[in-house]
């Protein structure tokens, strides 16, 4: 019964959202919503869900959503990126409707998820728009709304910060479109049902290019003398770690984000003399991934770290042929 309804609302909102671009020609267009450089200081971690029934699948037929997912989520690299403040931005004109503020930032466990019923969004922000368009921002951080309900705002405004409330597991701006109270997809605006890749993005041109759809993205990488934990990483603390000739090991490591079943990861580090010092290749995954950590190393040897340039590759392949890549350095 629950899978029905959902199939005929999901129905519903996609006749809708067709006859209303057939009747406007053009709709609302929305700046970046928080104040970051996706892709360098901040990755789109998933996408409103199409699929109508309890399977998940983004606008691309990707893997970057869950089940029952109604919006895009702006994820910062790590909670020190929290605590140094993003802003959220207002995507487009208009006057606030509803806000929240008050609950703790707090990273919750999948046991702990139902200590925020009725109250998922976190500290959050309703903005009405012309033409019957919602935008809601969800997850601020405790404290940082600057707007109240009646306010007029301008797209680009800042009307809080990117936090950890609500039902989360790291820190980001859950960013969703409604339409006449139905949920819409920014990025595939009237999209056929079943199809991949269609409709129309509501993005401005001045952000569009810079939404590329990633399937797969690394999100953090660097280098540190020792194992390298997830807590260590998602805390910031990893990356602020600078080895030098005297360090007791060279690690690299790297967190990417939505690797997929079948995926191959290799990660190998190379001296100044071009020798490779540490070379890892993965099983291929069993199942799609969320997030993974991968890092790889070796001790010091005798005589210190030689001075000089050290690269880190890491790629993923399938089939043999990459899908993704990346190089990062350390100079001493």
């Amino acid at each position: 019964m629950r899978r029905d309804k959902r199939a005929r609302a999901r129905a519903l909102i996609s006749i809708c959202v067709m006859f209303v671009s057939s009747m406007t020609g053009h709709a609302i267009e929305f700046s970046l919503p928080v104040d970051c450089d996706v892709g360098r200081n901040c990755v789109i971690q998933q996408y409103v869900d199409h699929d109508s029934s309890a399977k998940a699948r983004d606008y691309q037929c990707g893997t970057l959503t869950y089940d029952g997912h109604t919006g895009t989520d702006f994820r910062l690299p790590n909670l020190a990126a929290r605590f140094a403040g993003v802003n959220v931005l207002a995507a487009a004109e208009g006057q606030v409707l509803r806000t929240r503020d008050g609950m703790p930032d707090i990273s919750l466990s999948s046991g702990e998820m139902s200590s925020v019923a009725d109250r998922e969004c976190g500290n959050g922000v309703v903005i009405l728009h012309d033409e019957g368009w919602e935008t809601q921002y969800c997850h601020l951080a405790q404290g940082s709304v600057l707007v109240k309900p009646g306010d007029r705002v301008t797209a680009g405004r800042p009307i809080g910060r990117v936090g950890l409330s609500g039902k989360t597991q790291f820190p980001h701006l859950h960013f969703t479109v409604r339409h006449q109270g139905q949920i819409v997809d920014p990025f595939a605006f009237g999209m056929t049902e079943g199809t991949c890749g269609g409709g129309t993005s509501l993005w401005s041109s001045a952000v569009r290019n810079l939404l590329t759809y990633e399937a797969r993205t690394v999100l953090n990488t660097g280098f540190t003398d020792g194992p390298v934990t997830m807590e260590q990483v998602e805390a910031g603390a990893a990356e602020l770690s600078t080895p030098g000739p005297r360090a007791a090991a060279l690690v690299a490591f790297i967190r990417a984000i939505g690797l997929k079943a079948g995926d191959v990861q290799r990660l190998s580090l190379v001296g100044p003399d071009k020798q490779v010092i540490a070379d890892r290749t993965e099983k291929p995954l069993d199942r799609d991934k969320a997030q993974m950590l991968l890092f790889v190393g070796k001790k010091r040897p005798p005589g210190g770290w030689p001075a000089g340039r050290y690269e880190a590759t890491y790629s993923v392949s399938r089939n043999g042929q990459i899908e993704l890549e990346r190089l990062f350095v350390l100079s001493f």
